[in-house]
């Protein structure tokens, strides 16, 4: 992670289901033709809304934006051959905006939502939940694992076996 992130916000399963509830509700009057999920990221995103919206038909655009360690490149891997009129355009989040800004290009007339939304992102989409700073790196479920943790006493128990073992 760069240093431009001096904040965590760890998204847990309960919360990103809530939050995709509470955005469904602001999208439930309009009529979609389908969704367009933008890949990675707005893959689940994409099925809870779905669900929740009842919508079966999804495709995806797909677009390697960058990963934890490079932010300067970006690559469309696979678009889709219509302008967006009628489809949800998905994402988990927008950030600086680069990949909104492809996407907006690809599908003009997509209505553009995302569950959370740093300021310089904001707006280039239509509709978000949750505003976090810039500075803020998101910690997603899908990127994090379950780990068994050692109690406390059985930590430093191990820890004094170590040090006698290495003196």
């Amino acid at each position: 992670m760069s240093g431009r992130y001096h904040k965590h916000f760890t998204v847990s399963w309960d919360q990103l289901h809530r939050d995709v509830r509470e955005l469904c509700h602001r999208l439930m009057e309009k009529d979609f033709k389908g969704i367009v999920a933008i890949t990675r990221g707005g893959l689940i995103p994409a099925a809870l809304i779905a669900r929740e919206l009842n919508i079966r038909l999804i495709d995806t655009v797909c677009i390697k934006s960058y990963d934890h360690m490079d932010q300067d490149s970006l690559h469309v891997l696979k678009g889709v051959d219509h302008d967006g009129e009628g489809w949800l355009l998905v994402d988990d989040l927008v950030d600086t905006g680069k990949t909104a800004r492809a996407v907006r290009e690809m599908l003009p007339k997509a209505q553009f939502v995302t569950i959370y939304a740093k300021p310089e992102g904001c707006p280039l989409v239509d509709q978000y939940l949750t505003e976090v700073a810039q500075d803020c790196w998101i910690q997603f479920p899908w990127d994090m694992g379950v780990a068994y943790v050692e109690p406390l006493v059985d930590q430093r128990r191990s820890d004094l076996q170590n040090s006698a073992a290495g003196e």
